[in-house]
């Protein structure tokens, strides 16, 4: 199979369902957005990451690709299907776990925090905006769009690339630098 199909050249896109829209349609722009965090995590990675936050997001990396295909596939064609596309509490609760045992590693924040530190670290940061980006894409589909998960997957996570972040820099002995 050839990576180019050239079915994109008149700047549209087909969905899971076979509906070919604009490749500027905002569900393409969504997924779009979670493509690009999920880019940015493998940087992330390759800047060197510690083994067990490795590990975490190499799992959020699969579910990236399980949310992308959730909201490529607007009318669920796949996603009942295919187990690989599943985003759940279980997901959520193991996010707030890794939040919680991070946030146990290092001193309470007080203040807000300058985005930086390590390469790890501060591509870390610069994951948290996208994923808040990529939030507020998916918000913007509509309330009835997309599963209620996908957002509170996408809320929470953001809150675990910051502490991921912050864990990084804090384990490399990089100081947090207060605003």
């Amino acid at each position: 199979m050839k990576i180019y199909t050239k079915t994109g050249d008149g700047g549209e896109t087909s969905l899971f369902d076979n509906t070919r829209v604009s490749k500027a349609d905002p569900r393409v722009d969504a997924y779009g957005e979670v493509d690009e965090l999920n880019a940015c995590l493998g940087a992330a990675l390759a800047a060197g990451i510690p083994e067990d936050l490795s590990a975490e997001l190499r799992t959020i990396q699969q579910d990236l690709f399980a949310l992308g295909a959730r909201l490529a596939d607007p009318s669920e064609r796949i996603s009942g299907r295919v187990t690989k596309t599943t985003i759940n509490d279980d997901a959520i609760a193991r996010l707030e776990r890794c939040i919680d045992r991070l946030d146990g590693e290092m001193p309470a924040l007080r203040k807000f925090i300058l985005p930086g530190g390590s390469p790890a670290g501060a591509l870390l940061h610069l994951a948290r905006t996208i994923c808040r980006r990529a939030e507020r894409r998916v918000i913007g589909l509509g309330p009835d769009a997309v599963a209620p998960i996908v957002v509170i997957y996408l809320n929470r996570l953001s809150d675990l690339l910051f502490t991921m972040a912050r864990a990084v820099n804090h384990r490399t002995g990089m100081a947090e630098i207060e605003w």
